[in-house]
């Protein structure tokens, strides 16, 4: 019951650096990694589930995008949204891979706007972001 609280804050930071939010999960992640606040694979299971969910708003965002594209305070532009359509449609769904990278939310959103099949995108997310906190687990292992 003591790791409740740290798991907790770890899904929370995952699942925000997965979004829009600026925040950083790594530092969460290897620190209760260090620290063994709970075993390797539920820290891994509870980062990479927080972090696919937090994609996961983004993608539903991008489903959304076209009832709200007209408002004043949308934050892109007509040239944006065709340039982040015509970059997905260039290297095409395989670039949900990157999703684990700083531009990866842009990715989601984007697919979510092109209406990539759900099961897709969760399979190809899900290998990325746990891709990511397990190489990240490797490397920290490695300073043990």
């Amino acid at each position: 019951m003591e790791t409740l609280g740290p798991l907790a804050l770890l899904f929370a930071a995952a699942f925000g650096a997965a979004t829009i939010l600026p925040f950083q999960s790594e530092i969460v992640f290897v620190t209760l990694q260090l620290r063994e606040a709970a075993s390797l694979t539920v820290l891994l299971i509870v980062a990479s589930v927080g972090n696919v969910l937090g994609a996961v708003v983004n993608y539903v965002l991008g489903r959304l995008i076209d009832r709200f594209r007209d408002r004043r305070w949308f934050p892109a532009s007509e040239t944006q949204l065709a340039k982040a359509r015509d970059w997905y449609n260039r290297w095409g769904f395989w670039s949900l891979l990157l999703s684990w990278a700083p531009f990866g939310d842009a990715i989601t959103v984007v697919a979510g706007m092109l209406r990539v099949p759900l099961w897709l995108f969760l399979t190809l997310v899900g290998i990325a972001k746990a891709g990511r906190y397990a190489v990240l687990a490797a490397a920290t292992a490695g300073l043990m």
